[in-house]
């Protein structure tokens, strides 16, 4: 099957921009402490936001009528000249609540491109199993300064991952995940390795075939490489459970609900190398997903079986639905082996990371400062943020075992997902520079430029920040 759902292609994506100078409406950025564009309405216009009630709030939009009753454009609140510095995607808002027509930005971008980026964003919808047509499309003249094929290239890449994510578990495996591993990687020249199935014993990746083997669908490790090997080495490992049952230590119903985004940080991963690859950024690019289903059968893993890992570390399992982290390990130990300038993971790791930061904004784990640092601008400048959590040391004594050498997870709830970035850090000791992302992977409710569905977080800021240490 194909991983692509519409639109499939930068060139479908295209469509949604016109070219510069095209014939369109207006569209004006407006803040309720600045009201000369209020003030430069017609009196029709001002009678009809009087009767609307409307106010310039952050996002709130409002189609203007001209005098024979048409179109005139387009109102956009904002929250002030600075709107990009606070909510960089806000025109992601007009998509959603203009009709089909070809409008244009008539007022001051502080990034055009990231506006733009932000309109093909919010304009994203999940079409693979609707029936019905969507009918015309509203399309967005190309602002000065933005380069056409570079902000369809950001958009083809936030399609792609959101499209991984939101394709339900019954269509979307371990094998499918290789797929699109292989898609993007053949796009770009990039060589993929697999590992699948009882191979996964036989190359020693033990906790990776514990946790899928209860599936009928054959876990893997999938190893995708590009770029020279004369480059800085940034590999990325990425959490690829397709769907997780929570395992003999079962989910409720109600937290299973949405579980085909357990694979989300593998989503962000590919997300972020589709980003390298064709933006071509000087870097040797390593992405490594372990994939699998956490399933319930007669060979499940069990808690309290001890596993062996990758690098010999024995770990005493304390709940079968903590898996994540498990083949997260093995990953990461074949990562550290060769000892990269860069070592990052991205997974939808704990609920932990939700009730201490929300949906909205991944934690962030590491011990390098001026990486935190780099990636925190990075991330809120495109308007994918993230939060620096800390690798709290004296939490390393929560996932003592008496029987193993550690417990990958602790005994009651406390800093959930301190001690997850934890158990995982442990299995890095090579590594010149180590970050996690533990990421939600779904926006629950509809946001600008964020549409309700599957979201690839970290992916643009990982991409920002690289491109901006090592792009020209």
């Amino acid at each position: 099957m194909s991983t692509r759902t519409l639109p499939r292609s930068r060139r479908d994506l295209g469509e949604l921009l016109l070219e510069r100078g095209s014939e369109a409406l207006p569209i004006w950025f407006v803040a309720a402490k600045d009201d000369a564009q209020l003030k430069a309405l017609t009196a029709v216009q001002r009678n009809w936001l009087e009767a609307r009630g409307w106010s310039p709030k952050p996002g709130a939009v409002l189609l203007l009528p001209d005098e024979s009753g048409g179109i005139a454009g387009a109102l956009l609140g904002t929250d002030g000249e600075d709107w990009a510095e606070h909510s960089p995607l806000l025109p992601g808002a007009l998509p959603g609540a203009l009709p089909p027509g070809d409008y244009r930005f008539a007022s001051k971008l502080p990034d055009p491109e990231l506006a733009t980026l932000a309109w093909l964003a919010g304009s994203y919808r999940f079409g693979r199993y609707k029936t019905e047509n969507n009918g015309k499309p509203k399309r967005l003249a190309l602002p000065d300064g933005v380069e056409r094929a570079a902000v369809l290239a950001l958009a083809e890449a936030l399609y792609f991952g959101r499209d991984l994510i939101n394709i339900p578990a019954n269509d979307f495996g371990p094998a499918e995940l290789e797929a699109a591993a292989r898609e993007i990687g053949t796009e770009h020249g990039a060589s993929i390795k697999v590992t699948e199935g009882s191979s996964l014993l036989s190359d020693n990746f033990p906790m990776i075939h514990a946790v899928g083997r209860a599936s009928d669908r054959s876990p893997r490790l999938i190893d995708l490489r590009w770029g020279s090997e004369r480059a800085p080495k940034v590999t990325i490992v990425g959490k690829g459970i397709c769907f997780d049952t929570g395992g003999l230590d079962i989910k409720p119903g109600s937290a299973m609900a949405l579980m085909k985004k357990d694979m989300g940080g593998a989503a962000a991963s590919l997300t972020f190398a589709h980003l390298v690859m064709q933006s071509k950024l000087p870097l040797r690019l390593r992405v490594l997903i372990p994939a699998a289903d956490n399933s319930i059968a007669g060979n499940a893993f069990r808690p309290g079986d001890v596993l062996r890992s990758r690098n010999g570390m024995t770990v005493e399992i304390g709940n079968t639905d903590a898996e994540g982290r498990l083949v997260l390990a093995d990953a990461l130990s074949l990562a550290d082996e060769e000892a990269p300038d860069y070592l990052i993971t991205i997974a939808t790791l704990t609920g932990a990371a939700r009730v201490a930061l929300g949906p909205d904004l991944p934690p962030l784990y590491t011990n390098d400062e001026e990486l935190a640092a780099g990636l925190l601008a990075s991330g809120l400048s495109v308007g994918d943020p993230l939060w620096r959590m800390p690798l709290w040391a004296p939490y390393d004594k929560l996932i003592k075992s008496n029987i193993a050498d550690v417990n990958h997870i602790a005994e009651g709830s406390h800093a959930g997902s301190v001690i997850a970035a934890l158990f995982l850090k442990r299995f890095v000791t090579d590594a010149k520079r180590f970050a996690h992302l533990d990421i939600f992977g779904w926006v629950p409710r509809e946001q600008p430029g964020r549409p309700q569905g599957g979201e690839p977080q970290g992916a643009r800021a990982l991409f920002a920040y690289f491109r901006k240490e090592f792009g020209p």
